[in-house]
């Protein structure tokens, strides 16, 4: 069960990752950095915050508090990355910190005790904790980057009018077990 469980994780991590890498794919380099007003984020800086909390989350994540003394949480939300290509090299930074920890988990880790802000957590809480924190942020970047495409927006899941079709597609097959993320990752080449 508990290896069935980091399997899974990994699995939606990765989709989270592929749903913020085909968002900033279809917007150009000053949409990265547009925002609403000075109380809004932009997608730049989401990117920021995330690779930050990456970083200090997942640095020697089974041995140290998550947050990590050298962290400058506050300097995320300010515009310090300038060009799309820095940004994406900070985004693909702060995925692989992440994923070379996950990756690292065994099934016997997930029991153990971390903490974060002096707060004790399992593993697997620490872990849970984050499976809401980046999809909630990628959500974001997700609607910023849809608002900016608006017509030449190129669906990340079911497209709009096509949900009959994609059910009828998916009831015509036998039934089987495996993770939603199969068909979204299978064709894609940034897994972690």
């Amino acid at each position: 069960m508990q290896n069935d469980y980091l399997e899974s994780v990994k699995k939606q991590f990765a989709y989270y990752k592929m749903l913020g890498d085909k968002s900033m794919a279809q917007v150009n380099e000053e949409q990265l950095f547009w925002q609403y007003n000075n109380e809004s984020n932009s997608i730049a800086t989401i990117v920021q915050h995330l690779s930050g909390n990456m970083f200090s989350r997942w640095t020697d994540f089974l041995t140290t508090d998550g947050e990590k003394e050298w962290r400058n949480r506050e300097a995320e939300f300010e515009q310090i990355t300038r060009t799309k290509v820095d940004l994406l090299s900070l985004w693909e930074q702060g995925w692989t910190c992440f994923f070379q920890a996950i990756n690292s988990l065994q099934p016997e880790d997930l029991e153990k005790e971390i903490y974060i802000r002096n707060q004790g957590h399992t593993v697997l809480e620490a872990i849970n904790r984050q499976l809401a924190h980046y999809p909630y942020h990628v959500g974001q970047m997700v609607f910023l980057a849809k608002m900016m495409v608006n017509d030449h927006w190129s669906s990340l899941s079911i497209p709009k009018g096509d949900s009959q079709k994609f059910n009828a597609q998916k009831f015509a097959q036998e039934k089987q077990k495996q993770h939603f993320t199969n068909e979204f990752l299978s064709s894609y080449s940034g897994k972690g």
